[in-house]
């Protein structure tokens, strides 16, 4: 091919890749109403086919447009508070105290996770605890309609369309059903996982077991450089790790000193 033919065939290959990704942008446009959810959730399944099963597919289309998740995002504002109000908040003391028993009860669950990933009890149960006060309280928002809505609402539509595709991955490994139901934002199990760290972390099955949703955290943190050993408050090595956990610096520091006081230090 002669140098000049190369630049032609290139340069109608880049407007003909142009057109795609301007037509699959067209197809599934992102909204900030309800309105547009069900022509968004037909181009977003077009798009989708090929990649993702009939079976997923259909458990989208079957998803509904959750006021409760537009709701709660648009209402975050405990991470502004400060260290002492916002532990108040979440039931500091009670956390420290409950995990400390846990650990008690629990303790050849817990010998075995940091025998695997070396990440000890503290930091687990302080973020067992601070997610889903141990399990008590892990949402009531259908799964797929919350992390649907997000990727259809401008405000954050590419991070949450990577979450509705992990999600309909796991629908398809039975991990994730139509009817599962979490939080607002699309967190399942006792530590509120999303479903693409459900993929990436989880070690099998559903987060809603305990032991399944304690390993996949620990090998979180391992995988966001958590080392054997080392502290984990702030400056020390392995609250890099913590903060892989969560954005809030608040949340951060409320993990790494609750969990310091559920192991005794």
């Amino acid at each position: 091919m002669s140098r000049r033919g190369y630049h032609k065939f290139s340069g109608a290959a880049c407007v003909a890749a142009l057109l795609g990704l301007l037509g699959q942008a067209q197809a599934a446009t992102c909204g900030n109403t309800a309105s547009g959810f069900e022509s968004w959730k037909r181009d977003f399944a077009d798009e989708a086919r090929g990649r993702a099963s009939a079976e997923s597919l259909a458990a989208l289309m079957g998803t509904s447009y959750s006021t409760a998740t537009i709701s709660a995002d648009r209402g975050q504002k405990s991470f502004k508070l400060s260290l002492d109000q916002f532990l108040a908040k979440r039931g500091g003391t009670t956390i420290v105290s409950r995990g400390r028993a846990l650990k008690q009860q629990n303790a050849a669950l817990f010998a075995s996770i940091e025998q695997r990933y070396g990440v000890p009890a503290g930091p687990l149960l302080a973020i067992w605890g601070m997610e889903t006060g141990f399990g008590a309280v892990r949402g009531n928002v259908n799964t797929l309609s919350a992390v649907a809505t997000l990727a259809y609402d401008c405000r954050r539509s590419a991070f949450f369309t990577d979450q509705l595709n992990a999600a309909l991955t796991l629908v398809d490994r039975g991990i994730l059903t139509p009817a599962t139901r979490g939080a607002a934002h699309g967190e399942v199990g006792h530590t509120q996982f999303l479903p693409k760290s459900v993929l990436n972390y989880g070690t099998g099955g559903t987060l809603d077991s305990i032991p399944n949703a304690l390993n996949a955290t620990a090998n979180f943190l391992k995988a966001h450089g958590w080392q054997r050993g080392a502290g984990y408050q702030p400056g020390e090595p392995n609250f890099a790790a913590i903060q892989g956990w969560n954005a809030a610096t608040v949340y951060q520091k409320a993990i790494a000193l609750l969990g310091s006081r559920i192991d005794g230090q």
